[in-house]
């Protein structure tokens, strides 16, 4: 037996050794899905398949990576790299760039992210001449993706009169002007956006039988992770390449179906021994990552839904500590108590702020969490917030880098044409795109001979566009003999990129300056690493990488711990050993807009499923009798789902009853004594709660106990504790502490009154001189 296998349990080992025909792994929380897929790969290569006829399709590229790491461990990384392993969208685009020419597009084709689309709807809507306020861009971009999920092409749209009503009665007569249109100009720019890089697999796989037949004879054996969150076309799509040799296995969790909203279909789950009627099913149902009491709890949720597959979740882990509710007056104490008890718990239990995560149903709950947080000094990240491919002048770069490439890209050259500005305006833009439109060219080819055109564009505006043509031009030159940092580092040179985000001389200016050399220092690890792997470290390669890139994807370069903060759906995938799952109110979660019916309900139930289930150790449920919402106070409900719980698994931080709260601002005596009022004639009503805001809310909390291995007061806990003295007093040598930069000495001190300047060295960024005026620095010692 090999060693791979001796740590599994019968049913993972069942799964991992079943290497023929379709099977499907239901896989519950916490029940080593991961490493199922990655053993059960391994099982193959071990056992004669070759590593190049395996596909194994995922949802985030972290997870592909972690995979082939692990199976690099059994197999040897040599072997594992042969893998096509990788999110579906990357898979397909490295197929599409194979098969491009087939359809039309360059190999090179770019691929459009969603501040593309919009920019390029935007022109879209502005040339037909058609109301913002009646096509908003990102509402007509939700349903051409919807279209495309669905195999809705232009044509079949046009013959689908329900659709063509529909959009009639929704007052958007030209949905479907608009979709051909926003096409045909994504194939002339040779750009295709997310949704295309499924919806063109499809076209491939369908008007090519040859090419069909060639990816099914590569794929003998599909793997498809998180199947529950697969779409209409990637469900085609898998069925297409698996259907000669039937060797697929798809994995999920039927509970954990979250992504409606995004296209996901249950029912390709569901449905699974419908399409293959041989099928072997294996049920992984027990958790290794829960308290008993946290997967208890999740399993009296869950079973209220009645569109479920069958399954029971269990656990050997310890029973652990029950799930605690705790009920606050408003979302700001909310805010104060969730903080309050992370700091305890952090100092009671020796953890770290990394071991605590807070969820949240959506973005807008975030600001008390982080008021409160800030408040106390405990540091945080938010995940699903701007990342740092979307700033301004990063993406400005991008664009630049994205031309050289494929100069056919409209909606980039358009993004840098006049930036840093040339004097080239809107006027002359309307003019080239009329042009272009009219030859049937693309922009850059209408600027590359202005001169051939009979344009009215005037001289000096004429010299404009020729210089920007060169410019390009001799760019792509370089490109072609040096690497994707030197590349990008003449760009930001000859261009004047820097130059011209110092112009203001403000923080700010400084920040982006700091951001755009922190994006050659990522390219330059790119490269590096690409370079240790034996793998394309080319300009486009670092493009595609950064347009597939997600959130998670991105390592953060600051190894303080510090507090998750996400939505619930950005939490899928990951766990903590305490998790924090606040706003559990009616019309919040579940939400208003998800109690019409029962799928839209059963929905929601399952979201909070996987909140509970990301919990290792320790779960808190918290709620809010007031909240604001577009700046008004609104009375809250608990949420049903606190009901649903069975009473078993849960425990209550505050009374179940509200405390009668006196009125302070009128006397009593005015009214005369109690004793006049007959007693059976007394009402307690329900306090307003609006009147008690500030009142802190009753709970049970532990005593505060100084940790037995803590000898002294730290630099950090001392920060967390307000520990700070004036910097007036600040001498050479004390160490301090920045809401930036963190902790660090102060090595020099120079110039008087309002000028003073300290030279800091931070621990995490570098020596900095601060000037004290601006600067909120804290002594710690």
């Amino acid at each position: 037996m090999s060693d791979y296998l001796e740590g599994l349990n019968p049913p993972q080992r069942a799964a991992v050794e079943q290497m023929e025909g379709p099977m499907i792994i239901i896989a519950g929380a916490g029940s080593g899905k991961t490493r199922v897929l990655t053993y059960r790969i391994a099982h193959l290569l071990k056992n004669g398949v070759d590593s190049f006829q395996i596909l194994s399709l995922t949802f985030t590229n972290k997870a592909a990576r972690e995979m082939k790491e692990r199976i690099g461990a059994v197999v040897g990384q040599s072997e594992a790299k042969n893998l096509w392993m990788g999110t579906f969208h990357s898979v397909f685009a490295r197929i599409l760039r194979s098969e491009a020419d087939k359809l039309g597009y360059p190999s090179s084709f770019t691929i459009y992210d969603s501040q593309d689309t919009v920019r390029l709807m935007n022109s879209i809507i502005k040339e037909m001449g058609l109301s913002k306020e009646q096509y908003k861009s990102k509402a007509i971009l939700s349903r051409i993706s919807q279209f495309k999920n669905n195999l809705i092409t232009v044509k079949a749209y046009r013959n689908n009169p329900e659709l063509i009503e529909a959009d009639t009665m929704a007052m958007r007569p030209q949905m479907g002007a608009i979709y051909k249109e926003y096409v045909d100009r994504c194939f002339k720019a040779g750009a295709m956006d997310f949704d295309d890089l499924l919806l063109r697999t499809n076209e491939l796989l369908v008007r090519f039988p040859d090419v069909l037949s060639k990816y099914q004879d590569r794929f003998r054996y599909v793997m498809v992770d998180e199947y529950q969150d697969t779409n209409h076309s990637q469900y085609l799509i898998v069925r297409a390449l698996a259907d000669r040799f039937q060797n697929i296995c798809v994995v999920g969790d039927d509970s954990q179906s979250i992504y409606a909203f995004r296209g996901a279909n249950i029912n390709n789950i569901l449905n699974f021994q419908k399409d293959y009627p041989d099928v072997k099913t294996f049920k992984l149902e027990q958790n290794y990552r829960s308290t008993s009491n946290i997967v208890e709890a999740a399993n009296s949720l869950i079973e209220k839904n009645k569109t479920r597959l069958d399954k029971t979740i269990f656990t050997a882990n310890d029973e652990g500590g029950k799930i605690k509710i705790m009920r606050t007056l408003s979302d700001g104490e909310e805010g104060r108590w969730v903080a309050n008890s992370i700091f305890e718990n952090a100092m009671n239990l020796q953890k770290t702020y990394d071991d605590f995560a807070i969820l949240y149903r959506t973005n807008a709950q975030s600001r008390a969490m982080e008021d409160a947080l800030r408040k106390k000094g405990i540091k945080y990240k938010i995940f699903g917030g701007l990342s740092f491919y979307q700033r301004k002048e990063i993406k400005d770069l991008l664009a630049y880098l994205r031309v050289l490439i494929n100069p056919n890209d409209e909606e980039a050259l358009k993004r840098i044409i006049n930036y840093p500005a040339r004097g080239i305006g809107e006027t002359t833009m309307d003019k080239l795109a009329v042009a272009a439109n009219h030859y049937n060219k693309s922009l850059f080819e209408i600027i590359s001979n202005i001169e051939k055109t009979d344009i009215k564009i005037q001289g000096p505006t004429k010299t404009k566009l020729n210089n920007f043509a060169t410019l390009i031009q001799s760019l792509q030159i370089s490109a072609q003999a040096h690497n994707a940092f030197e590349v990008a580092d003449e760009v930001v040179k000859r261009v004047g990129l820097i130059k011209d985000l110092q112009v203001d001389g403000t923080p700010e200016a400084v920040s982006r300056v700091e951001n755009v050399q922190e994006l050659l220092n990522g390219m330059k690890d790119f490269i590096e690493e690409r370079k240790e792997q034996d793998l394309d470290s080319s300009l486009t390669a670092f493009l595609e990488d950064v347009a597939l890139a997600s959130t998670f994807d991105n390592k953060d370069e600051d190894d303080t711990p510090m507090v998750s903060l996400m939505t619930i759906h950005l939490a899928k995938g990951l766990e903590f050993p305490y998790v924090y799952i606040v706003g559990m109110e009616e019309t919040l979660f579940p939400s208003a807009m998800s109690v019409n019916t029962r799928s839209e309900l059963e929905e929601e139930r399952r979201l909070f499923y996987v909140a509970l289930t990301r919990a290792e150790t320790q779960c808190y449920l918290s709620f809010a009798h007031t909240r604001y919402r577009w700046g008004k106070l609104i009375d809250c409900e608990p949420s049903r789902f606190l009901e649903e719980i069975d009473e078993r698994y849960i425990e209550h931080l505050a009374p179940q009853r509200n405390k009668v709260v006196a009125n302070r601002f009128v006397d009593s005596g005015l009214f005369g004594d109690d004793d006049d009022i007959p007693k059976d004639r007394i009402r307690f009503r329900k306090p307003v709660t609006r009147s008690v805001r500030n009142q802190e809310t009753p709970e049970k909390k532990t005593p505060f106990k100084q940790p037995q291995n803590l000898k002294k007061v730290t630099p950090k806990l001392a920060q967390q504790l307000g520990a700070s003295k004036p910097t007036q007093k600040l001498a050479v040598g004390n160490k301090v502490s920045h809401a930036k930069f963190g902790v660090g000495q102060v090595l020099q001190l120079e110039g008087v009154g309002v000028n003073i300047k300290a030279e800091v060295k931070f621990e995490s960024v570098g020596t900095k001189k601060i000037l004290l005026q601006f600067a909120k620095l804290n002594i710690l010692e």
